[in-house]
Parts: C-alpha cells; structure tokens; sequence
C-alpha cells in the first residue's frame, strides 16, 4: 500500500523545479492513460480508507492528488466554520476537513492522515484515520446505496471488494454541504431559451441533480432525471421500442462521468453503437479535471464537456445546443 499512496503525491524535496515538472507531468500522462484503459472497460479506481471504525470507505482515485501525514493547519478567517483549517501543500493554502465529521460519523482526533482532492475546478483536503490500498472494481459491481429512511446523502455507491463492504462517499456532496451556496439566478440569461425542449440528466449525485435542474429551469427546459448510465440506457431504449426516436424526446443528454452500474464514458459508447440512439447530442458534465476528457470525449464520441460546477458556463453549452434546433 505505501508504494501505491506515495505514487499518487508529487515529489518530495531534493530535486531540481525542473526535475519536478517533468515527473509531475510524467505522473499526470500515467493517470490520463490508466483513466483511459479503465473506462474502456467500464471499470472503476478506488482509493479505500477508514474514519476511526472498522469500516471500509472509498473514493474515485481520479479525484484524488496525493495522500499525505497530517500536516499542520492553520486559521483562514474566511473558510466556513466546518472546515478545520488550512494546510500549506508545497506553497498552496488547501481548505481542510474532517471526513468522519462531515458525514455524520464519530470524529477522530487521531485522523492521522490528508487526502488531497481535486475536483468541480477547486481542490481541498480530508482528513481520514487510515488509508488502506488502490483497487480496481468493475462499475457493475457498485450498487446504489441502501435506503434506509434516513437517507444517507453522502454516499453515491456500495461495492464489495475481497468480501468486505466498500461505501463510496459522494465528495461532492460533503463538499456542497460544508460551502455556501453557490446555485443561484443566472447572471446574463442565455438568448436561446427552451419552450418545447427537454433534457435528460444523467448523474448519481443529487446535489449535482439539482444544480443541473435549476440551470434547465432557468431556461425554461423539461428535465428527466436517472442515476446511473444503464437506468438511462434502458430508458431511452424503452422510447426507442416504443417507435418514437429519443433525438425526438430530448434535445440533448448531460450525464456525469463516474456513475454506479455503467459509467458516462460506457453510456456514451452504448448510445453511439445503437441506430435508434446514436443521434443523441450528449454532453459530459464531470467533476474530474478536464484534462481527461478532451482525449475521452472523441474516443466515445460524446458532442461535449463541461468541468462541473459553473452554471453560466453549463447555460451557455445548453442554450448553444438549443440554438442549433431552431
């Protein structure tokens, strides 16, 4: 485990500025090559750890910067009261939290342990009491969490690895949480407005949900909203044998990258494989770097991306879109 954590950190002190940028991107073309060769198989790079209990939690590894010894925090008077502080990371201010308090777990004043992550264009710490190793999972093996009653919003999936239970937390969610809000009325409301059109959503966050209906909303477009890529296949595959094309229902799909069941890469493959789908306009809305997806986004042949979460830019892709239908 100790290689495959210290693989994910830049390097250390003792060489050159210039031998640091060529490992780190070295280290940035290995992860952009591992993505590809995952989501070619639709499968999924977990980064497991604990929070100060027995059990196993997990995070898409793609998020994920370094792992690193608890550093020292200090006080930033305008981080929000849940964040502990910030960590100086090789120069950088990096807002900190403690993981286990975030989502409503015993807190651990031994969480001995900060991930670095790297997501929705910001980056930001957790405090975690253990890491435990890289593993790779198939996406059909991640099921949605259990409803419980009380629903448990900050995990986005639950998996098994070597028979042990693996809850993924939707980082996005605690990290929506611990932050102002940031939805709100569009500042300059695109020209091309919806009318007759509607969108399917695709993503298995709900705070991601909602952030993408308030934007259709504004601009006066329908939305249907699935989970994961293969509830959503199997929708558009029920219109398509219904005898109405979904190019017809939809004006475009938006769906997520990293999903449970079927991933947004697969999904995209699947609608351009199939005749009565592959005209769907998709557009990829991801938290991961955008790096990324440029090379995925011809590989699967989805029309676009968007790096979650600007609303104004996301309006503007959607009103593009909605311009070419006249």
């Amino acid at each position: 485990m100790q290689s495959k954590t210290h693989a994910l950190a830049a390097p250390q002190d003792g060489t050159s500025a210039a031998d640091n940028a060529v490992m780190a991107r070295n280290q940035l073309l290995d992860r952009i090559d591992q993505r590809i060769r995952l989501a070619g198989h639709n499968r999924l790079a977990l980064l497991l750890f604990r929070l100060g209990g027995r059990q196993v939690f997990g995070v898409n590894v793609f998020k994920v910067q370094e792992v690193l010894q608890r550093p020292p925090l200090f006080t930033l008077p305008q981080l929000p009261p849940s964040f502990l502080g910030a960590a100086d990371i090789r120069g950088r201010s990096v807002p900190v939290l403690d993981l286990a308090a975030a989502i409503g777990q015993p807190g651990d004043p031994n969480a001995n342990y900060l991930v670095v992550t790297e997501f929705n264009r910001s980056v930001q710490g957790f405090l975690v009491s253990a890491v435990d190793r890289i593993v790779n999972i198939a996406v059909e093996d991640v099921k949605p969490p259990p409803e419980l009653g009380n629903d448990p919003h900050y995990l986005v999936g639950v998996t098994r690895y070597h028979d042990e239970l693996i809850q993924l937390v939707d980082v996005e969610s605690v990290l929506a949480e611990a932050l102002p809000a940031q939805t709100g009325h569009l500042s300059v409301l695109p020209a091309a407005q919806g009318g007759r059109y509607e969108v399917l959503v695709v993503d298995d966050s709900r705070v991601a949900r909602n952030q993408i209906r308030s934007v259709l909303d504004q601009l006066g477009l329908g939305c249907t909203q699935m989970s994961d890529g293969r509830q959503a296949l199997e929708h558009l595959r029920q219109i398509a044998a219904s005898g109405q094309r979904p190019a017809q229902r939809y004006a475009m799909v938006i769906s997520d990258i990293e999903m449970p069941a079927m991933d947004g890469y697969t999904l995209t493959s699947e609608i351009r494989r199939d005749p009565m789908l592959k005209d769907l306009y998709v557009l990829l809305h991801t938290s991961l770097s955008g790096v990324f997806n440029h090379a995925m986004v011809e590989r699967v042949g989805a029309d676009d991306f968007v790096p979650k979460y600007s609303q104004e830019e996301l309006a503007e892709r959607i009103a593009a879109r909605i311009s070419q239908l006249g």
